[in-house]
């Protein structure tokens, strides 16, 4: 169906779509599972998913009255909005006053996050709002070149909040539409344009890095000086390009360093970041060149298919060497060419994490050569931030 014949079907009211389907439907059942939606909704939202599954928890935290209060407000916000989908996408925002009322209402019993369940209570749902203004709303993100829907017209924009409105409101087991439909209307908006790059190869153990997971577990990582060779991206700007001349370079450099020995892992680092919309995942086309040309067993190599950013190289390298059960006092090695390695060497690159990331995800420490230099990988890297819903 066209945009606009999918607009124009958009003039029929919930309920009157709903009456339309025949006076003989069958009694109602209990709603489906989507295991694509549920996926995502644990990558992105784990707390609030976690409260979602446990239905004793949710039912204390909407029986306080500052948050059974609030709850009804958002409802009205929406109500006055009379279907209007850009409407209730600006409705289901959340104020920074909900946003307090709720981290403090929060119940005991969650799952315990670094920095405390506020800290991350407080992420998720301003994740939210970032996933409503980007991908529904039309805000600029944050790096737009590489990030958002695209270039879309806005009857097009409307028929993708249309079908998010409808989603967000058609019942999914395991959803927190019982506390508010602002969490399913933002993963129906990603999942709508093709961006659930955050729930992509998951989980991480499984498919590629299956095989060196398994040879991980029998590791004696003192045998090694280095815990893995970290080999960050440097994506094409090509549409039809899989790697870019920068990122064989840096394949070279890693083929030559591992030929020494001295490393347990190779992680090879990269999303589906350039160019826009890419169909290709860096670190899945990085994996196979080190196979195919250079003779790299399989199972010595791990990908890390998400990050976008040379922070994000490093925080997700970290999360990776955390799930296969690496020291964190243990050193990786980083390769790359020698302006990316002298960036991350570099004071700037420590106050970039902090603006960007909120923590350091490692510590950079001795340089080896222009394109090798030492970092110790911290464990607050494991902090799941959806305010960046590509690669949380």
């Amino acid at each position: 169906m066209q945009a606009a014949a999918f607009v124009a079907a958009c003039a029929v009211p919930l309920g009157a779509a709903s009456a339309a389907a025949g006076s003989g439907a069958r009694a109602e059942q209990a709603p489906v599972a989507d295991k694509a939606l549920q996926a995502l909704s644990q990558r992105l939202f784990p707390l609030f998913t976690a409260l979602g599954s446990d239905g004793k928890a949710l039912a204390a935290l909407l029986r306080q009255p500052a948050v059974a209060s609030l709850i009804a407000a958002r409802a009205e916000r929406v109500a006055a909005c009379r279907q209007e989908p850009g409407c209730i996408a600006q409705a289901l925002m959340w104020r920074e006053d909900e946003i307090a009322a709720v981290t403090a209402a929060l119940p005991g019993g969650l799952p315990a996050f670094d920095d405390g369940i506020a800290a991350q209570a407080t992420r998720e749902l301003q994740g939210v709002n970032v996933i409503l203004g980007t991908y529904g709303l039309g805000q600029v993100p944050a790096y737009p070149v590489i990030d958002g829907a695209g270039s879309i017209s806005p009857q097009e924009r409307r028929a993708w909040l249309h079908a998010a409105q409808w989603m967000a409101q058609t019942p999914r087991a395991g959803s927190l539409q019982g506390f508010d439909t602002s969490f399913d209307f933002a993963l129906a908006l990603l999942d709508g344009s093709t961006r659930t790059d955050a729930a992509a190869f998951l989980p991480l153990g499984s498919g590629l890095n299956e095989a060196a997971f398994a040879r991980a577990r029998q590791t004696d990582w003192r045998a090694f000086r280095y815990s893995a060779l970290v080999v960050t991206g440097i994506g094409p700007e090509l549409d039809d390009m899989p790697l870019s001349p920068g990122g064989k370079y840096h394949l070279r450099l890693a083929a030559q360093q591992f030929a020494r020995g001295d490393a347990a892992f190779i992680i090879v680092s990269g999303g589906r970041a350039h160019p826009f919309n890419t169909p290709f995942v860096e670190a899945v086309e990085m994996r196979q060149a080190l196979i195919d040309r250079y003779g790299i067993p399989a199972d010595r190599i791990v990908i890390e298919p998400h990050a976008r950013h040379t922070t994000t190289n490093m925080r997700n390298a970290a999360r990776l060497l955390i799930a296969m059960g690496a020291p964190l006092t243990q050193d990786t090695l980083v390769i790359s060419n020698p302006i990316q390695s002298a960036a991350i060497g570099s004071a700037e690159f420590v106050a970039r994490n902090k603006r960007e990331l909120g923590y350091a995800p490692g510590i950079a420490g001795k340089r080896l050569s222009p394109t090798a230099i030492e970092w110790r990988p911290a464990a607050a890297a494991a902090r799941i931030d959806p305010r960046d819903p590509l690669d949380p």
